[in-house]
């Protein structure tokens, strides 16, 4: 099973230092869906690790939370896309949970449910603690610079990033990068591609 795992706020949707609280705030980044749709098509399962630490903060309820990712779906339905999956955090900091990132504790859910071993399953982020909690599990860790990504456009990646993390400008350039990466794999399935 090909299997990747993408961060919510701030690589598919608009963040906000205020939290998405509503689907009314909930907007995608844009290319962000069409991107998880171009992962569907050439294969990929996707998952979505989140925290939603607003849960936890009780600026919202799961109802809410569950109507934000029903837009979601309805609009990645919309140009051909689809989520698996959704594992969230629902903890605010000070609970001290293994379940919000940088703990890889939603990674860990997700292996459990999946029963995969996370060996090169690429998983993405906009923020560092995505990235921990992605190598802590064993997946390969790759940021956008989107969401609180953005900040580190055009600078070198700060210490405390795992020193193989590959960098991508947003979730469409890393379907690209993935789809690219395949490609040779594929190379014999397409009759029309000459043969080497």
């Amino acid at each position: 099973m090909k299997l990747v795992i993408l961060d919510r706020d701030g690589t598919i949707n608009v963040d906000s230092t205020d939290y998405i609280k509503s689907p009314e705030e909930w907007q995608p980044l844009p290319g962000a869906l069409e991107a998880i749709a171009r992962l569907n098509h050439a294969g990929w399962h996707v998952v979505i690790a989140t925290n939603q630490s607003g849960l936890g903060r009780g600026l919202f309820d799961v109802a809410t939370l569950n109507d934000m990712h029903t837009k979601m779906n309805t609009m990645l339905a919309a140009v051909g896309g689809r989520v698996d999956a959704i594992f969230y955090c629902p903890h605010a900091p000070d609970e001290g949970c293994r379940c919000r990132k940088p703990e890889p504790g939603l990674f860990e859910q997700i292996g459990e449910r999946y029963g995969l071993e996370f060996k090169g399953v690429p998983a993405v982020g906009d923020s560092v603690r995505d990235l921990i909690a992605c190598v802590a599990a064993g997946c390969e860790p790759h940021l956008v610079l989107t969401g609180k990504g953005a900040a580190l456009r055009g600078k070198p990646l700060p210490e405390g990033f795992p020193p193989n993390t590959v960098v991508h400008l947003d979730l469409a350039a890393f379907a690209d990068f993935l789809t690219r990466r395949e490609a040779p794999d594929d190379q014999a399935h397409r009759p029309d591609t000459p043969m080497h």
